[in-house]
């Protein structure tokens, strides 16, 4: 039996993963096109001459590197360096951050404990006013007094094996840095701990300083935002998928704050599979909303809210998306019939822990990106 929770993160080596509770911007280039970059193969055809063949593969690496270029474009003007200071140690803090609407809105990492934000825009530093600050999910929202250009957030969170992707940042002491690469999957969370939310690994090269940065598809929309190096080399990263960052937007328009909700299930792995799930209600938690609901031990979970459950990975997204106040619609399998429960989630009582990304975190995290100057 597990309890599934976001307050704590679990060591994953070959144990189980144990928790104390659970569910407990319109600027852009006309004519970007993403570039086709596995359907074309350069080797010859039956019947095609040498020389056709190698004009199909120089047009279609031609027309991957406009692609790239025009992104690059955007991200150029959009993508800003953010300062600020640890207030325990006072040493300075460097990251990267972006616009995202035209009143000086910006995305950006967030470390707990940072202040007197100052964000690089062009030759100009401005002082900006932190609105949000998030720390199971690491992301800040940040606001300066300028009218500014922004980056679009992509509405499809479909982002399949091998979709190129781009990240603009800027590395240390380096000029704003574009890195070309490619998602390589979509992760619960590494060997060292469960991510409260699935993240986006990408095979792009990043460096301390880009924990902020926008990935972008090669339409020139913000798929994610750089929270974690994916290695000890800086070969990879973790990005917080765009959809993870427009909740966390969506409660602050609707409260000025993050509200985390939780449901209070205690769930394990079903002896026998029913409706594509393998997740059982085990028990709930005492006075919890889950056991206002009428939720029962036995039901199979298939759906919290409008995530579909399937196994234990599928609850952290669900809980992710949840907020205190709202009503939740879950569908169960109780005795073969499918029912829906309506459920209101409650607040969390303490900010739930996220994987942390700091100096002293494992090598096979990666180095921090949000670094000291």
């Amino acid at each position: 039996m597990s309890t599934m929770s976001v307050r704590s993160v679990s060591k994953n080596r070959g144990r189980a993963i144990t928790f104390h509770k659970f569910l407990g911007i319109g600027f852009l280039a006309g004519g970007i096109c993403a570039a086709t970059l596995a359907a074309d193969k350069t080797g010859d055809k039956p019947g095609e001459k040498p020389a056709a063949a190698q004009n199909r593969a120089e047009a279609t690496a031609e027309s991957v590197s406009q692609a790239v270029q025009n992104v690059f474009k955007l991200a150029q003007a959009s993508v800003v360096k953010v300062e600020g200071v640890d207030s325990t140690t006072h040493t300075p803090v460097v990251g990267t951050g972006f616009f995202i609407d035209p009143d000086g809105l910006i995305y950006t990492c967030y470390t707990e404990g940072t202040e007197g934000f100052v964000v690089c825009y062009g030759d100009k530093k401005y002082p900006a006013k932190l609105l949000l600050g998030d720390p199971r999910s690491g992301m800040g929202i940040l606001k300066i007094d300028a009218r500014t250009p922004f980056l679009p957030i992509a509405k499809s969170g479909d982002l399949p094996a091998a979709t190129p992707v781009l990240v603009a940042g800027y590395p240390m002491g380096q000029p704003l840095t574009p890195s070309l690469g490619v998602v390589a999957s979509i992760d619960a969370g590494n060997t060292d701990g469960t991510f409260v939310t699935r993240h986006i690994r990408a095979n792009v090269s990043v460096k301390p300083g880009q924990g902020g940065a926008p990935l972008l598809n090669l339409k020139g929309e913000v798929v994610g935002m750089v929270v974690s190096a994916g290695d000890g080399l800086g070969q990879s990263c973790y990005a917080l998928p765009a959809g993870a960052v427009q909740k966390i937007r969506s409660d602050f328009d609707r409260f000025g704050e993050v509200r985390h909700g939780w449901i209070g299930l205690i769930v394990d792995k079903a002896e026998a599979p029913a409706g594509g799930s393998d997740v059982v209600i085990s028990s709930m938690i005492e006075d919890s909303p889950a056991v206002k609901s009428g939720l029962k031990t036995g039901d199979i979970v298939l759906q919290i809210g409008s995530k579909k459950v399937t196994a234990h990975n599928d609850l952290f997204d669900a809980s992710f998306f949840l907020t205190a106040g709202d009503e939740i619609p879950i569908i169960v399998l109780r005795n073969g019939q499918k029912i829906t429960v309506k459920v209101t989630a409650a607040a969390e009582d303490e900010p739930p822990m996220r994987l942390p990304m700091n100096a002293d975190t494992p090598a096979s995290v990666g180095l921090p990106l949000q670094v000291p100057h």
